[in-house]
């Protein structure tokens, strides 16, 4: 049974720095590629960031520059460093394997606002 549960969401502003973590399980973390997904009201899901199992990373160009997934397969566990947050970052993100397993998690929310 996948086990998807992400954390770290919270209240920030403009300008302001969270990581969230997503901790995994009921797979074999190590060879699934993942991402960071987020929705925010009205919106379709949108992919911000990917890591291949061989620690490649590419992101959107709405966030290149000011966020960074990271994984630690000892940990089952992916990280979204997010940096110099907007508005419009604003948004319940959730992370899933790539090509995605049809069970998502709750997400986290975050909301940046001044």
């Amino acid at each position: 049974q996948v086990q998807l549960v992400e954390s770290g969401g919270g209240l920030v502003q403009p300008g302001g720095s969270l990581r969230l973590s997503c901790a995994a399980s009921g797979f074999s973390f190590r060879l699934r590629a993942m991402g960071w997904y987020r929705q925010a009201p009205g919106k379709q899901r949108e992919l911000v960031a990917s890591i291949s199992i061989g620690g490649r990373t590419n992101s959107p160009d709405s966030v290149k520059g000011r966020f960074t997934i990271s994984r630690d397969n000892a940990k089952s566990t992916v990280y979204l460093q997010m940096n110099s947050l907007k508005p419009e970052d604003t948004a319940v993100y959730y992370c899933n394997a790539i090509p995605n397993f049809e069970m998502w998690g709750q997400g986290t929310q975050v909301t940046v606002s001044s």
